[in-house]
């Protein structure tokens, strides 16, 4: 499992007291609400900053970091991706899980038989679309639904899956 998570990037300075507008790449914007600290990492260094508030603005957020109190200086900021620790990560309902700690877990099927690696989640609005890559780089299209998922290990980096009919032969004659 991953010990910190990636939830935005500071895309531009709001209003005059040295604010950013972040781009969010979580599912939920309001966490940045409740966030105490964040690390900011840019051309490879990393810097962490206390939170002094946070709110949902729109499809984006709005940080106000300690130490950061002009235009000039959170401009500076632009392109920063915000990393969180695992510690400050929002809970989870039960069988959900962090994005990160599923990519790179082992999809097997229930006969033990393995599909490859899982490369990417897509997020459709329904359910998750999990992307299996197997060693001869085909890929497969798994559904995250709970017919399919029999069990997601993701301390042991294992998925085990039911697939439905036919699914595995479409996508690997392609």
């Amino acid at each position: 499992m991953i010990d910190r998570f990636h939830i935005g990037k500071i895309v531009n300075t709001h209003g005059v007291r040295g604010e950013v507008k972040i781009l969010p790449d979580t599912s939920d914007i309001n966490r940045f609400s409740k966030l105490k600290k964040v690390t900011l990492s840019q051309n490879g260094k990393e810097t962490e900053y206390k939170v002094l508030r946070g709110a949902a603005n729109g499809n984006t957020a709005i940080l106000k970091l300690e130490g950061v109190d002009t235009p000039e200086q959170a401009n500076l900021l632009r392109g920063a991706e915000i990393i969180i620790d695992r510690a400050d990560a929002i809970k989870l309902p039960e069988n959900t899980w962090f994005i990160g700690d599923l990519v790179g877990c082992e999809v097997f099927e229930e006969d033990g038989n393995s599909l490859g690696k899982l490369t990417n989640v897509y997020e459709t609005g329904s359910n998750d679309v999990y992307e299996v890559t197997d060693e001869l780089n085909r890929k497969l299209m798994v559904p995250a639904l709970k017919q399919v998922l029999l069990n997601v290990d993701v301390e042991n980096q294992k998925i085990t899956v039911k697939l439905l009919p036919g699914l595995k032969e479409i996508y690997y004659e392609n």
